[in-house]
């Protein structure tokens, strides 16, 4: 089942991000307001760790969903059989070894992340180009929101976007 959230389409998005069965809806929210902020299409799979419901968007303190261009998919077998086809999904993962910057994504690919907990499946990463953030410190992974935030306006500036 596709269902469509909000009434905002954007008609050529730059980007489309795509969260693979998120679990906390304060990092939803946030991504949601980056797409919003950034006019990117918001692609959620299904189980969400949340409801859509207004008591949990207000809870994550978001009142941009008016803005947002998002569309939610009961699972990853139906997000593929409506993507357009043309266009390139690119993985990231903190266990890829290639580096977001060299992702080379064009106008309209999509940018898939994994959950909170359990990123991305491997059948999922084995077929897709996966790419990483580098991280120097001692830390396990960096929050799933500053992730998507640091990939989407990297590639949006490798694209021109600004």
């Amino acid at each position: 089942m596709i269902s469509y959230f909000s009434g905002c389409k954007i008609e050529y998005p730059y980007l489309n991000i795509v969260l693979y069965e998120p679990e906390i809806p304060q990092n939803t929210g946030n991504i949601a307001r980056l797409c919003a902020a950034a006019q990117l299409r918001l692609h959620l799979i299904e189980p969400l760790g949340f409801s859509l419901s207004d008591k949990y968007l207000k809870r994550s303190g978001l009142d941009y969903w008016d803005e947002v261009d998002l569309t939610v998919y009961g699972s990853f077998d139906n997000f593929l059989k409506t993507y357009e086809a043309e266009r390139s999904i690119l993985c990231f993962s903190r266990h890829a070894h290639e580096l977001y910057s060299s992702a080379g994504a064009g106008k309209g690919d999509y940018l898939l992340f994994g959950n909170e907990t359990k990123g991305l499946p491997s059948s999922i990463k084995g077929i897709y180009p996966c790419f990483s953030i580098p991280m120097w410190g001692n830390v396990r992974s960096l929050n799933l929101s500053t992730s998507v935030g640091i990939i989407a306006y990297g590639l949006l500036h490798n694209m021109g976007r600004f």
